[in-house]
């Protein structure tokens, strides 16, 4: 049964799930643990939300108050726990199949002009390793069925994190095609730094336009693994049968060094730009701490939040 979407001012009972309205792709949905009335739209409106602010861990143990770092959240006089969307099904003896679904986002400006999008900017696909072995619509999208391996998503423990690789069949030149346009756009880029989610549900959650009939009384096209999110690192392989890229997860800091910014001598920001803010009337600045002051003055706040001397300049 689909899990019906949260609402204001609603009574709920004990055992009563509810999908958040606006965030998804967590794989959680909500348990009420804790009967009573939800808050009002004119509460959170006070709060500039429309909802409760759901937990983004699964619940464990009421210990305290309203901490959804617990796993929970206090709404009006309701409690709800966190739970996953798709665990109870997986504990059958005989579970549902497993779906695996893919969307590749170009980026504007990158990949594309924003000015002149192309007609496709998301893929969306699957390896049609499953039943169904056709197209599949998963929440009101059409995913193609498209020769694909992906491999490496699993966690080993050890603390570093997974480095994907998706490998994508080219038979039709639909790929390459897409990246002589991009290329052309940015030269040698290669689909680098394109967003790939991963997109896990069950057979049984599917839209019902998947099934004989069109019907399906147990589509939900909420019930979801957590989405999983990673950016093309780079091209590893492209032939006339296939293309490969590495993935690399958004967290991923290897490469990166700190501080972003480089700690020099003198300002770096552009004079009386919207990082500098000064609009009065000296008409230079040699971009130094005795500049600064004489435009802001000793006591006054610069603009990047602190005082003359303090974590500007070195």
């Amino acid at each position: 049964m689909a899990h019906t979407a949260w609402q204001a001012s609603t009574a709920y009972a004990v055992g009563d799930v509810v999908r958040a309205v606006a965030q998804q792709g967590t794989g959680f949905v909500f348990r009420c643990i804790g009967a009573g009335t939800s808050g009002s739209a004119a509460y959170y409106a006070g709060l500039n939300q429309t909802e409760p602010s759901w937990p983004k861990v699964l619940y464990k143990t009421k210990t305290s108050g309203a901490a959804n770092d617990e796993g929970f959240v206090v709404d009006g006089t309701v409690t709800w726990a966190a739970v996953s969307a798709v665990s109870e099904e997986l504990q059958k003896l005989s579970p549902s199949a497993i779906i695996e679904l893919f969307q590749l986002e170009l980026v504007s400006g990158l990949h594309y002009d924003p000015g002149d999008p192309p007609a496709t900017t998301t893929y969306y696909f699957h390896a049609g390793t499953n039943e169904l072995s056709g197209n599949i619509a998963w929440a009101g999208t059409t995913y193609t069925r498209f020769p694909v391996q992906a491999q490496g998503f699993e966690y080993a423990g050890t603390g570093q994190l997974p480095t994907p690789n998706l490998t994508v069949a080219n038979l039709n030149g639909l790929l390459t095609f897409a990246l002589l346009e991009v290329n052309a756009y940015t030269p040698g880029n290669d689909l680098i730094n394109a967003k790939v989610t991963r997109i896990r549900t069950l057979k049984k959650y599917l839209d019902a336009s998947n099934f004989t009939g069109g019907s399906n009384p147990t589509a939900d096209p909420q019930a979801e693994f957590p989405r999983e999110i990673y950016y093309i690192a780079r091209k590893t392989a492209e032939t006339r049968d296939v293309i490969s890229w590495d993935l690399a997860s958004v967290f991923d800091m290897q490469g990166v060094r700190g501080p972003k910014r480089q700690a020099i001598h003198m300002c770096q920001w552009v004079y009386k730009s919207a990082e500098c803010s000064y609009t009065g009337a000296l008409p230079t600045c040699a971009k130094t701490l005795a500049d600064c002051e004489n435009h802001f003055g000793v006591n006054n706040p610069l603009p990047f939040g602190g005082f003359p001397g303090v974590g500007r300049f070195t």
